[in-house]
């Protein structure tokens, strides 16, 4: 072989998942009121919100756990056949997203949000807070099923595997799955118990692609 011929060589993707209890879990509050005007919607919307925000804070959140997602006002329409559609009112809605670290926490939490004022809930979703170490797990897991899987390609060629060449990565943590809980023009007075939670687990995946160089 010359200097200017490459060697030859095989190419494997492999994948490996590492699983966690999740440590983290994440709500988005959202207060939609509605109103004959922009402002007096605007200003009903920002009352309720602050009642929420605040019973978040006695609740424990810490600020850096609390922010603020999407503020939105937009007008209601009446639509009528063979006329023009003819604004009916104002709609404003307010979302927070709001991060919890104690998992304990998730159900009452959603209790409390619903009893200040918030009438759309979205979530929770679980994750975990640190996945670094996992996601080193799941790549060196990754590079030993892609030499497993190169050794067995190559000697089914009936050459062997000399080197690795190259290594390329492309993974994620895998977004988890959000139950949607949706709760509108709720009774805030009501008394209901704290929903059940049940955050099962996490997983973060990485994906490696392996350039092996092979010979006899």
């Amino acid at each position: 072989m010359n200097a200017q011929t490459p060697p030859p060589t095989i190419t494997v993707t492999a994948e490996a998942t590492v699983t966690a209890a999740p440590d983290m879990a994440t709500i988005t509050a959202g207060v939609v009121t509605q109103a004959p005007d922009a402002a007096a919607a605007l200003a009903a919307n920002s009352q309720r919100m602050e009642r929420v925000v605040a019973a978040l804070k006695r609740a424990g959140v810490a600020d850096r756990d609390l922010r603020t997602s999407q503020i939105m006002v937009q007008p209601q329409y009446r639509y009528g056949e063979g006329r023009a559609p003819q604004i009916t009112g104002y709609q404003a809605s307010n979302d927070v997203t709001v991060r919890l670290r104690d998992l304990a926490r998730v159900g009452p939490v959603i209790d409390t949000l619903v009893g200040q004022g918030a009438n759309r809930i979205d979530g929770p979703a679980f994750g975990i807070d640190k996945p670094e170490p996992l996601m080193d797990q799941a790549r060196a897991e990754a590079v030993r099923k892609a030499r497993a899987r190169a050794d067995i390609l190559a000697a089914a060629a009936g050459v062997k595997v000399r080197r690795v060449l190259a290594i390329s990565e492309g993974g994620e943590m895998r977004p988890p799955i959000m139950p949607m809980m949706r709760t509108m023009a709720m009774d805030s007075a009501a008394a209901s118990p704290a929903p059940p939670i049940a955050p099962g687990e996490s997983e973060v995946r990485a994906v490696v692609t392996v350039a092996f160089e092979i010979g006899d």
